[in-house]
């Protein structure tokens, strides 16, 4: 005997889709308030010059340091990726064109969580590092110089917070078997900027840690505030993993769900 299935009702939608829009909600508070609180207690660490912490810091910046003086050409491979393709300037220049992009496009509010997010991680970090205070590495005969406080690595940060806005914002525009490898790609990308830094001499280990920390607290604070506002605007929930807008790359906006005026 076969049956058939009725088709799902407006309401049955509409409780799917407040449910999903609930775990992404979630997931996005609950991702910013776990970066937020490790970064925290590594702040804490930081300041109370915790020995285990300070051995892992010293450690990793001696031997990175000696291999640095002994090959030179590695030296300066490592100084082009983090002066000049991975640098802040590079990546907010990059981010800012995308923004300009998005306006382009009319996409107001995805330009705007573009920028606030760019920026808020911007000033976060100067503002950390104005309160810390922590001095850079002290090491004889360095390869790399660096202004300012140490603690957060700026570029890590601003690695963390640029390398999301370019995944959430242009993975509509991947097939989808391919967004692994987009996250991956960027994921490398952002453990290399810190690698360098550290390698360089310019940064401890915790201050990379750090920058990753609060990046990832910024952005995932500013998509919980994207995702409320698309539920809001009628729009259905989306996964994060596919990109803030899915609808981006269709000609037509999304229309307004079907339970909000």
């Amino acid at each position: 005997m076969v049956t058939h299935n009725a088709p799902e009702s407006i309401g049955d939608r509409t409780r799917r889709a407040d449910r999903s829009y609930g775990a992404h909600l979630l997931g996005s508070a609950a991702g910013a308030a776990a970066a937020a609180v490790l970064f925290g207690l590594l702040l804490v660490l930081v300041e109370a010059h915790w020995t285990p912490l300070r051995d892992i810091d010293t450690g990793a910046a001696d031997r990175l340091h000696h291999i640095a003086v002994r090959h030179h050409e590695w030296t300066r491979a490592l100084s082009f990726v983090s002066n000049w393709i991975l640098s802040p300037g590079t990546l907010r220049t990059a981010v800012a064109l995308l923004t300009l992009w998005l306006l382009h496009r009319r996409a107001w509010r995805l330009a705007a969580w573009s920028a606030v997010t760019a920026g808020a991680g911007a000033l976060t970090g100067v503002l950390v590092k104005a309160i810390v205070e922590r001095a850079r590495p002290a090491l004889s005969d360095p390869v790399a110089h660096a202004p300012g406080y140490s603690f957060p690595s700026g570029h890590a940060m601003t690695a963390t917070t640029s390398f999301a806005i370019f995944l959430l914002v242009l993975l509509p525009f991947v097939p989808r078997a391919a967004h692994r490898l987009c996250w991956l790609v960027a994921a490398l990308a952002v453990v290399g900027v810190g690698f360098t830094r550290v390698a360089l001499g310019v940064h401890w280990c915790s201050d990379v840690i750090g920058g990753w920390l609060l990046g990832l607290a910024v952005v995932s604070a500013t998509t919980w505030a994207f995702e409320v506002w698309r539920v809001d605007a009628g729009r259905r929930p989306a996964p994060v993993g596919d990109g803030l807008e899915p609808e981006l790359d269709r000609p037509d906006p999304e229309p307004p769900h079907p339970h909000r005026s």
